[in-house]
């Protein structure tokens, strides 16, 4: 298999005594990201539980108690 220029560009910056740019890459560039997945149609309910509910319990109980 042939190597990138780009490799060998680095490669050649390591053998003349360069700083190597694999070795400011974070730690996150190599973590697998595979494992990734969409929400479930759950997650997505309980993402919008309470958007439907009024104030109207509120108001109610405020009358109530000023009364």
């Amino acid at each position: 298999m042939a190597k990138s220029k780009a490799k060998k560009l680095r490669a050649k910056m390591v053998r003349e005594g360069k700083r190597n740019p694999e070795s400011k890459r974070s730690p996150y560039a190599l973590i697998d990201m595979s494992e990734r997945r969409t929400k479930t149609k759950k997650d997505l309910l309980y993402k919008s539980k309470h958007k439907g509910q009024s104030g109207s319990f509120y108001f109610a109980l405020r009358m109530v108690m000023s009364a």
